[in-house]
C-alpha cells in the first residue's frame, strides 16, 4: 500500500487508558510517512496534556469534562456544567478543524473524543474510532453510527456497533512486548536480582497502584506467606501507596519479595515472570496476550460499564487467564496465584491460549484502515 501524506487529527483521553493507543497510532502514521501531520485533541487539565507533548506531538485541550457518578456536591456542580462545556468544546473543535484541515479524524474513546468526532463528522470529515475494551464505552457507542470504521480488540462487538463497520485490529501495545526467550528471562531475573531456580510472580497495579492488590499482598504477608516456598515476587505497589507500604514493610525481613512504586524496565519484568497478577485494563490484557503470559486478573469495579470484567472474561472463557473478583481478592488472590505459579502444565495451557488471542500489529492495521477510508 502506498502511504501518501495526510493530515490526521486524533482525539481521546480524559483517562490514561486512552493515551497510549492514541500515541501508538500517531507513531505508526509517522512511520509509514514521516511527512504526515498530526494534531492531538484532549481534555484540558488531564494527563494527555503532558503525556502527548512528551512523545513529541502537538496537543490542544478542550474544556470538556466527564459525568461523575459518585453523588457529592462538587460532582453535582460538575455534572450541571457538563452540557455547557460540551457545547463550548464542539465550538472550539469546529474552529480547530477549520484551521488544521484534517483528512481524517481518529477517536480512541473517552469523553475527550466526543466533541471532536461529533464536530468532524458533522463537517463531512471521514472518521475512525478505536474501542479498546470488550464492553464499548458510551462515547464510542454514540459515535459508532457517525464514523466509517470501528477498530476493536474483542469478538462480539456487534452488540454495540454496526457489523459492517467493525475491523478486528487489537489494541496498540509497546513494541517491547513480545513472547520472550529464555535468554531474556534470565536477563530479567538478573536485572531484578532473583534466583533462576525459583518461580516468579509479577504484580502490576498501574502507575498509581491498586489498593486491592496491595491489600491482598499485605494480608498474605501478615498470614506468614503460606504456600510461598520457592517463589519470589516483584510487587509494583504504585506511587500513591508507596509511603504506606514502606511503613508496613519496615522491620519485616522478607527474602524474595521486592516492591517498588514504579517499574521502568517493564519488558524485563514481563520476561522474568512465570505468572502476572494485574488489573484488566485494555492495554494490560493486550500486553499479556502479546507476551504469552499466564495471568490472574482482578478487574477494577471502579470503571464505567464494568468493562474490566468484560476484558478479563474474554480470556477466561477461552481458558487463557484466571480471574479473581475484587471483593474476594484479599482472601483468594495470593492462594490462586501461588497455586498457578507452581503448576507448569496449567501455565503452559494459559500461555498458549493467550498467545492465540494476541494481535501484535494493531497500530499498523489501524493505519491501513485509515488509508482505506481515504481511498488509498
Amino acid at each position: 500500500m502506498k502511504y501518501k501524506k495526510i493530515r490526521a487529527i486524533i482525539s481521546g483521553g480524559g483517562t490514561g487508558g486512552h493515551i497510549f493507543p492514541a500515541v501508538s497510532i500517531a507513531k505508526e502514521l509517522k512511520k509509514v510517512n514521516p511527512d504526515n501531520e498530526i494534531l492531538f485533541v484532549g481534555a484540558e487539565g488531564k494527563m494527555e496534556m503532558e503525556k502527548v507533548p512528551a512523545e513529541g506531538f502537538e496537543i490542544v485541550g478542550l474544556p470538556i469534562t466527564g459525568l461523575q457518578r459518585q453523588l457529592t456536591f462538587r460532582n453535582l456542580m460538575n455534572d450541571i456544567l457538563v452540557p455547557f462545556r460540551f457545547i463550548a468544546s464542539i465550538i472550539k473543535a469546529r474552529r480547530l478543524i477549520r484551521k488544521f484541515r484534517p483528512d481524517i479524524a481518529v477517536g480512541v474513546g473517552g469523553y475527550a473524543s466526543a466533541p471532536l468526532l461529533r464536530a468532524a463528522t458533522a463537517m463531512r470529515i471521514p472518521a475512525l474510532i478505536q474501542e479498546q475494551n470488550g464492553f464499548a464505552g458510551l462515547t464510542n457507542k454514540l459515535l459508532g453510527p457517525r464514523v466509517q470504521k470501528i477498530c476493536v480488540a474483542y469478538e462480539g462487538m456487534e452488540r454495540f456497533f454496526p457489523a459492517e463497520k467493525i475491523v478486528m485490529s487489537g489494541n496498540p501495545i509497546r513494541p517491547s512486548m513480545h513472547p520472550y526467550t529464555q535468554a531474556e528471562r534470565l536477563e530479567g531475573l538478573s536485572y531484578y536480582g532473583f534466583d533462576p531456580a525459583k518461580r516468579h510472580i509479577l504484580i502490576i497495579g498501574g502507575s498509581l497502584g491498586s489498593g486491592t492488590l496491595n491489600k491482598a499482598m499485605k494480608a498474605w504477608i501478615e498470614a506468614g506467606r503460606p504456600g510461598g516456598e520457592g517463589v519470589e515476587i516483584l510487587w509494583q505497589c504504585g506511587k500513591y501507596y508507596k509511603k504506606g507500604i514502606d511503613e508496613f514493610m519496615e522491620g519485616r525481613e522478607l527474602d524474595g519479595i521486592k516492591y517498588t512504586d514504579f517499574i521502568a524496565r517493564m519488558d524485563l519484568a514481563y520476561a522474568m515472570a512465570d505468572v502476572i497478577i494485574s488489573r484488566s485494563g485494555a492495554s494490560s490484557v493486550s500486553e499479556i496476550c502479546a507476551t504469552a503470559k499466564a495471568a490472574v486478573f482482578v478487574p477494577s469495579p471502579n470503571v464505567a460499564e464494568d468493562h474490566q470484567t468484560h476484558n478479563a472474561m474474554a480470556l477466561v472463557r477461552k481458558d487463557a487467564a484466571l480471574m479473581v473478583k475484587d471483593a474476594e481478592a484479599a482472601e483468594k488472590l495470593m492462594p490462586t496465584a501461588l497455586g498457578l505459579v507452581l503448576d507448569t502444565e496449567r501455565i503452559a495451557v494459559l500461555e498458549s491460549n493467550a498467545a492465540a488471542m494476541a494481535l501484535p500489529d494493531a497500530a499498523h492495521t489501524i493505519v491501513d484502515e485509515i488509508y482505506k477510508i481515504l481511498g488509498e
